[in-house]
């Protein structure tokens, strides 16, 4: 399949780029930047007024699960972060229990690896105490 998105405002700030341009993607990769002519093989979009930009990371989300799966669950909080555009979450440990051993951050990414088929990269901060009381290092 190729898509063809004119007129895109692209901005990557690790490749010094900010401008409005066309992007080719064929087969779900970009293969090509620049001023790019139609063909009657591409599916055309145009996006003025759009901007696209490598994903947003959340460096602090609450995802809640184990423990407080009443408030949010894994699934619930990954779902509404890629409707906001990010492509990562950083999950606080304020789990019941806390993730403040290897097993609870295990858990929490082999439940986020099942949320929409992975797509959403899950990174969980580790609690610096056990039990988040401030006592003894984790």
């Amino acid at each position: 399949m190729k898509i063809l998105l004119k007129n895109a405002r692209v901005i990557s700030p690790s490749q010094g780029l900010d401008e409005v341009i066309d992007l080719l993607i064929v087969d779900g990769r970009i293969e090509k930047l620049g001023n790019i002519e139609e063909t009657k093989d591409f599916q055309v979009y145009d996006m003025s007024g759009k901007i696209i930009s490598p994903g947003f990371i959340d460096m602090h989300v609450h995802l809640r699960e184990p423990g407080f799966e009443h408030k949010e669950t894994i699934e619930t909080g990954i779902e509404a972060g890629a409707n906001g555009g990010f492509t990562g979450l950083c999950c606080m440990p304020n789990t019941e229990p806390p993730m403040d051993e290897p097993s609870v951050v295990e858990y929490v990414k082999k439940r986020a690896s099942k949320s929409l088929d992975g797509m959403i990269e899950v990174y969980p901060i580790g609690a610096v105490t056990k039990k988040r009381e401030g006592r003894e290092l984790a």
